[in-house]
C-alpha cells in the first residue's frame, strides 16, 4: 500500500518539522510565540522595503 505523507506548513510556507502537541500551554508562552512571529514578520517586512527602495533609487542614476 502507498503511504500519504501530510506535510504541515507554517505561515511562511516552510515544512514544519514533526509536531509535539502539548495540550497545556500558558497564556505566557502563546503570547512569546505570537510576538516572536509578528517580530519575524516585521523583519521581513523592512527588509523587502529596503530592498525595493535601493533597487528603486538604483534606478534612477
Amino acid at each position: 500500500m502507498a503511504e500519504l505523507l501530510v506535510q504541515q506548513y507554517n505561515n511562511f510556507g516552510f515544512v514544519k518539522g514533526p509536531s509535539k502537541r502539548k495540550s497545556h500551554r500558558g497564556f505566557s508562552s502563546k503570547c512569546a510565540s505570537l510576538v516572536k512571529q509578528q517580530r519575524a514578520r516585521v523583519y521581513i517586512l523592512r527588509r523587502c522595503a529596503t530592498m525595493l527602495l535601493c533597487w528603486y533609487i538604483q534606478g534612477e542614476d
